[in-house]
């Protein structure tokens, strides 16, 4: 009797909860993104650069109750795969990515990645239509990948080279001590893209300027570049023209400077990931660098972003932040909030036309080719403290000083892009 009368208690106790369980609805899933990327490896200090930032534009999504969809609000989540900064890895990656869910593929940190992704992903989207999947490339910038290469599943929100190019050709060109150019570059698509583009653009705004000499040498491998400088400073060249990132940037001014060259580098990514610290004193006033975005923007809007971005990461080491990161995922929400779902087709179609605002900082995807049409900004290596130098770079007490802005309008580039969408 004892037995029964407590199982029959047991009962109604446990169906006085049923009408809440019963009521309940079960939290939508979340919309999971892939970074893609290089964590290891040569370049794995860009890698987790980019991830600091994806976070951090995530936190600031999922804070505000993540996105409206159809379905309710959905957060998203962030998985990180580490490519190595290989192509076999990256499709690999690319494979457990969908595999676990993932519907939108970031990726930035090489054009030739970025290529064997897109290709990638033609083939899956066109085998695989319930697995459909976005490709948002933050960093990966051979023009190539929106004109000849462009795809309905690719979007591109950093400046490709050209575009970067005419930026720092438009200070180049009015630096009357410029006579001849040294050109130094990695020899992978992207390096070879910007040789070319800077021959061009050249010719056409300062063709009085001597080409003194062309190098192309293997990325990320070279431990000494003397013999570089060398040349450099035996080709009398009053200036080097250079795609260089991370070691081979920061090796080549360097060893320039103690070989004796005293010439200005007009570079893609001087302001990154260490370089400032490592060229030390070598750069002051000599290293030109473009950009999306630089910490001493001159607005109060970009200061406040940028301070907010330090208290997430107050590390000096990991003080690299990217204003087109946080526009991705930016973009990203607003595209599936028009979209309604993270469903590829309907989301590329909305990614198409994004437009968006933040810190004071705008951009629009150009339909056309899929490439994002934002400012662009370039700086001058300083000490912290100088005139327009404010924030310094992960602690070096070096910055950048803006000394040219660029609308979108005045960057913006023609397109070869013949897009082909699906039906």
């Amino acid at each position: 009797m004892k037995k029964t009368r407590r199982a029959v208690l047991k009962t109604l106790a446990a169906s006085a909860f049923l009408p809440a369980f019963a009521s309940a609805q079960p939290a939508p899933p979340t919309i999971r993104l892939a970074m893609i990327e290089g964590l290891s490896g040569g370049n794995a200090n860009g890698g987790e650069a980019v991830y600091r930032n994806l976070v951090w534009a995530v936190e600031r999504v999922n804070q505000r109750g993540g996105v409206r969809t159809r379905d309710g609000q959905r957060l998203l989540e962030l998985d990180r795969h580490d490519s190595k900064g290989t192509i076999e890895e990256a499709l690999s990656a690319l494979r457990s990515a969908v595999d676990r869910g993932a519907r939108v593929i970031l990726q930035g940190n090489s054009s030739a990645v970025a290529a064997a992704l897109i290709d990638a992903i033609e083939r899956h989207n066109e085998r695989e239509p319930d697995k459909r999947v976005v490709f948002l490339n933050y960093s990966a910038v051979d023009p190539i990948l929106t004109n000849e290469k462009c795809s309905f599943w690719h979007f591109r929100f950093d400046a490709h080279a050209d575009m970067r190019m005419a930026a720092l050709m438009s200070v180049l060109k009015d630096d009357a001590s410029v006579k001849s150019v040294y050109l130094m570059n990695p020899d992978y698509s992207f390096g070879q893209a910007v040789q070319r583009e800077a021959k061009r653009q050249l010719a056409l705004q300062r063709p009085d300027v001597k080409v003194a000499a062309e190098e192309l040498h293997p990325l990320l491998k070279i431990k000494d570049f003397a013999p570089y400088a060398a040349k450099i400073q035996a080709s009398g060249a009053d200036a080097v023209i250079t795609g260089n990132f991370s070691s081979d940037l920061t090796l080549l001014v360097k060893a320039a400077r103690e070989a004796g060259f005293d010439g200005r580098f007009y570079t893609f990514y001087g302001n990154a990931l260490g370089a400032p610290a490592a060229m030390g004193e070598a750069g002051i006033g000599k290293v030109v660098a473009v950009a999306d975005w630089l910490p001493n923007v001159p607005a109060k809007q970009s200061e406040d972003f940028y301070r907010s971005f330090r208290a997430r990461y107050p590390k000096p080491a990991d003080d690299y932040v990217h204003m087109r990161m946080q526009l991705v995922i930016e973009a990203l929400a607003q595209a599936i909030e028009k979209a309604g779902t993270a469903e590829a087709v309907p989301l590329a179609n909305a990614l198409e036309n994004v437009d968006v605002r933040f810190a004071g900082w705008v951009g629009r995807m150009r339909a056309a080719d899929h490439q994002f049409q934002q400012p662009l900004v370039v700086g001058l290596m300083d000490r912290q403290g100088t005139p327009g130098v404010q924030f310094d770079v992960e602690g070096s007490g070096y910055g950048f000083r803006v000394i040219r802005q660029f609308p979108p309008t005045k960057v913006e580039m023609p397109h070869s892009c013949r897009m082909v969408r699906p039906t």
